[in-house]
């Protein structure tokens, strides 16, 4: 038997080989694996431009086989969208975490899908700051604990956690806005069909696309990364839905 007929399922060209740094049981390297295929699939790889923004996010510059761009805290959507406009021919995407975009970029990513930009954003939302320390993030659950909130989030000082995905998809401007998860098979399975089809949606010109991906962080959330995946389903899918909340096609009321 060739060498090559033994291959079931091989590393997408999108995807260097570089040995991730996460830590054990960060979701963050399955996400990466799925953004490679859908550029593979595709066939945009020669054509794909990433943002990346500061925190654990930042990091995907050094796993992705396409050109980058890093912004500062929370820009990476005006990045994109100056880059976009000024090279509307190239496949444009932002990969950020909860606390750059919902928290220090939030004003940028409405904005940018209010006018409708034509780009495609990767939104990881595990409910924490990752690499800056823990901190309570917008997105972190009632009585959550972090380094910044250590008897749990108070709502009544802290407010709720922000729902991100149904936010934009209250904004007028026709947009692809879908909710996904990657800690079991299945989950994994949804996220890349999500994932591909926002890209498809730029490829086609049609619209804004954003994915909120629910991600695990065990060393932030202090439990062991299986705990980590039970956490996603028993804490994180009851709050926030999974599911499509938009799409281009839906008539402007």
């Amino acid at each position: 038997m060739a060498k090559d007929e033994l291959t079931i399922l091989g590393r997408p060209e999108s995807l260097s080989d570089n040995i991730t740094h996460y830590c054990p049981g960060c979701t963050h390297g399955i996400i990466h694996r799925l953004v490679a295929e859908s550029i593979d699939e595709l066939g945009v790889r020669e054509r794909t431009v990433g943002v990346a923004p500061v925190g654990c996010a930042v990091l995907i510059y050094n796993y992705l086989n396409v050109d980058f761009m890093e912004s500062p805290h929370g820009r990476a959507p005006a990045l994109a969208t100056g880059f976009k406009r000024l090279r509307p021919d190239m496949i444009v995407f932002t990969y950020q975490g909860d606390g750059d975009l919902a928290s220090i970029g939030m004003s940028e990513i409405i904005h940018a899908a209010n006018r409708g930009e034509k780009f495609t954003v990767v939104f990881v939302n595990n409910a924490i700051y990752g690499m800056t320390g823990g901190q309570m993030a917008p997105t972190t659950m009632p009585h959550q604990k972090t380094t910044t909130s250590p008897m749990g989030r108070d709502v009544s000082l802290s407010g709720y956690p922000i729902r991100v995905a149904e936010l934009l998809s209250s904004l007028r401007t026709p947009a692809y806005i879908a909710r996904t998860a990657v800690h079991t098979p299945i989950h994994v399975i949804d996220a890349k069909q999500k994932i591909k089809r926002a890209f498809a949606y730029q490829i086609q010109g049609k619209c804004f696309s954003l994915v909120e991906v629910l991600s695990t962080c065990p060393t932030n959330w202090g439990i062991a990364p299986d705990a980590a995946t039970r956490w996603v389903t028993d804490n994180m899918m009851p709050y926030y839905p999974l599911g499509t909340f938009k799409t281009p096609e839906e008539e402007i009321a």
